[in-house]
């Protein structure tokens, strides 16, 4: 029986590792050539999921059939975060760069014109007229 129970755990482990591959190789971007991979479970995917000590056991090994270095961290909150901590080549972290830049740059443009257009917005007084007008006099 304990046999049994052995290849059930194993089978069951190899079923998650498959899993968390799988999820974890869906957010890597083509033109990283798998560099740069992180995955962000949830308290309540890390519940659904299994055992916090087997998640993290699981996306080592993986990590490993992708060639990443991983790290793991659990915050307070218990989400879990896969990170590969791999250095990556220098064209990629150039390439990687240059995208983190053009995301900061379009947020920041974001922003400006979201200022600019609630001055603009804004109620004015006509030409000639006193904002405040005093009718008593």
């Amino acid at each position: 029986m304990p046999d049994r129970k052995n290849e059930l755990a194993e089978r069951r482990f190899a079923r998650l590792v498959d899993q968390l591959k799988a999820m974890m190789s869906a957010g890597l971007k083509p033109e990283y050539r798998g560099f740069y991979g992180q995955l962000i479970l949830t308290h309540d995917a890390v519940t659904e999921l299994g055992e916090l000590a087997d998640l993290r056991r699981a996306a080592r090994a993986a990590g490993r059939q992708l060639g990443w270095h991983v790290r793991t961290h659990v915050a307070d909150n218990e989400t879990l975060f896969i990170i590969d901590d791999r250095d990556p080549p220098q064209a990629i972290r150039q390439l990687a760069d240059r995208h983190a830049a053009e995301a900061v740059s379009a947020v920041i443009t974001r922003a400006r014109n979201e200022a600019r257009m609630r001055r603009t917005s804004q109620p004015t007084a006509f030409p000639g007229q006193p904002d405040d007008v005093d009718q008593d006099h």
